[in-house]
């Protein structure tokens, strides 16, 4: 479980400097420039994503299971995922409606995923790996608002082409993760 954890804090944490930490931010990329920062940055979340995998891995090997959740809550995970992976897709297509109305998508994306997960799962080990993204999530999406506000930032409207486009493209991901790749990628298969 340290694994793990050491992961999280290191994962979570570099992800977390514009949250905590945005003006010591800005100062060091531009004391070291921006490709330098980028390269810190993608090393530093690089390993933190290798060790939560490889803590997962291990944690799942000595589970301890705080509750058992039941059937329905696996179904009512399942369709807050494919909302997820709609939010996902909504940050990279161009002029969607769910961008122009939500701003942050990715992290309602991730707060949506964490929140299904933790739903659907009752050992100790993914209660602190989705309840730590869940957390972060949060987090982020509260600063971002902020951030945006202070700004006075404008999202450009999105046009029906595009917010269709989003969805049919993240529904269609979340069939192939979820029915094809979670099984082998994660051990574990959400729906038959």
């Amino acid at each position: 479980m340290t694994i793990l954890i050491l992961g999280l804090v290191l994962f979570l944490g570099v992800h977390s400097v514009r949250i905590f930490a945005d003006d010591w931010r800005s100062a060091t990329r531009a004391r070291i420039g921006e490709n330098a920062w980028k390269g810190v940055y993608s090393l530093a979340s690089l390993l933190g994503f290798g060790l939560i995998i490889y803590g997962f891995g291990l944690a799942r090997q000595t589970p301890e299971v705080i509750w058992t959740p039941p059937t329905g809550l696996r179904h009512l995970a399942a369709l807050l995922v494919a909302i997820a992976f709609v939010f996902l897709t909504a940050a990279y297509v161009p002029r969607n409606g769910i961008k122009a109305k939500l701003h942050h998508p990715m992290v309602l994306g991730v707060k949506t995923w964490a929140f299904a997960h933790l739903l659907a799962n009752g050992k100790l080990h993914d209660i602190i790996l989705f309840g730590a993204f869940l957390l972060w999530a949060v987090l982020d999406f509260r600063s971002a608002r902020k951030r945006d506000a202070a700004a006075g930032a404008v999202y450009p409207a999105g046009t029906g082409a595009a917010t269709a486009v989003t969805i049919v493209v993240g529904l269609v991901a979340f069939a192939a993760f979820a029915f094809g790749l979670h099984g082998p990628l994660i051990g574990v298969r959400p729906l038959p």
